[in-house]
């Protein structure tokens, strides 16, 4: 049964669409990720679109930004046919960068995450020899997020791509018997290259989350871990940003009664299916993507002021 649309956009009354700027980038520039380096600049990377396999953008203040005529991993690595790279998120450790990122093996259609590191942000970087998760058997993994906690702990989250072994409908996860797409948390090595130990569940889809949840995006803000995440189907007006919070970085995360970002926000109320963000490490700003129009061939990159206070509640 369909909800009315004013209790699936769930806006929030704290909520000022002013918080929201764009969008910032109108080309095609999905699924973004952020990081800002030594001399204050900003630098965003963003899924393939056809011509490179990560793009990359830069900006001077977060609001101005100029895309890149260069590809940051034009070699996706000897473990993947090197096409459909999604999903990429930068992290400097130790002067290197580092670059989590999903693409597909050789089976052309299962995706799996990878790494790569460069000396410097805009690349180029080079591979690692061996994806860090490749759960072939429950559909791959996708959606890459890296995480230092205040204990000097290097974490990554990424979505098990259960939906892709799904049975058609929505995002191939709309009939029933839907399969589980869960957040899954992995401690790393110190250099952020090597996964320690087995990963642990901590979100995954429920019936509020239509097909799937996906787009982790983990900080901590006074004592208390907010994972900001994605929910229903990219291709649709019900896909949101979410998040959920726990008092351990391994749960058990509450999930927010309401979304942060619908379709309906932004300054003139015309955001469409925003999704597929990142959020700084001190919880201030967020990149996001919201289709032009409604055509999810352009997935236009937007920011967000954010604030978050209490025991993770998150005014947008």
């Amino acid at each position: 049964m369909h909800r009315p649309l004013f209790f699936l956009l769930g806006l929030h009354l704290s909520s000022t669409f002013a918080s929201i700027i764009g969008p910032v980038i109108t080309a095609n520039f999905p699924d973004p990720s952020v990081v800002q380096v030594e001399d204050g600049d900003w630098y965003a990377f963003a899924t393939n679109n056809g011509v490179y396999n990560v793009q990359i953008a830069t900006s001077h203040d977060f609001e101005n930004w100029t895309v890149l005529n260069q590809d940051a991993l034009p070699n996706a690595g000897a473990w993947s046919d090197g096409t459909n790279v999604w999903a990429p998120d930068v992290r400097e450790i130790d002067n290197t960068f580092v670059m989590y990122y999903a693409a597909t093996i050789a089976n052309g259609s299962t995706h799996c995450v990878g790494a790569a590191t460069s000396k410097t942000v805009t690349g180029p970087y080079t591979p690692q020899d061996s994806p860090i998760a490749c759960p072939v058997s429950q559909g791959g993994a996708i959606d890459p997020s890296g995480f230092v906690d205040t204990t000097g702990e290097r974490w990554l989250v990424y979505k098990i791509d259960g939906n892709s072994l799904g049975h058609g409908g929505n995002c191939n996860n709309g009939i029933p018997p839907l399969t589980n797409t869960p957040i899954l948390l992995q401690r790393m090595s110190s250099d952020g290259l090597t996964p320690i130990g087995s990963p642990t569940k901590i979100l995954d889809r429920g019936d509020e989350d239509g097909p799937l949840v996906e787009a982790p995006s983990l900080v901590k803000v006074n004592g208390m871990y907010v994972l900001f995440y994605s929910r229903n189907c990219y291709a649709g007006p019900w896909y949101v940003v979410a998040h959920a919070t726990s008092k351990s970085i391994t749960g058990p995360y509450t999930k927010a009664r309401n979304p942060d970002i619908s379709t309906g926000f932004g300054p003139t109320g015309m955001l469409y299916a925003p999704g597929g963000m990142t959020v700084t490490a001190d919880g201030k700003r967020m990149v996001f993507h919201a289709d032009l129009g409604t055509d999810v061939n352009t997935r236009q990159m937007y920011i967000a002021y954010l604030d978050i206070i209490g025991d993770g509640q998150v005014i947008v």
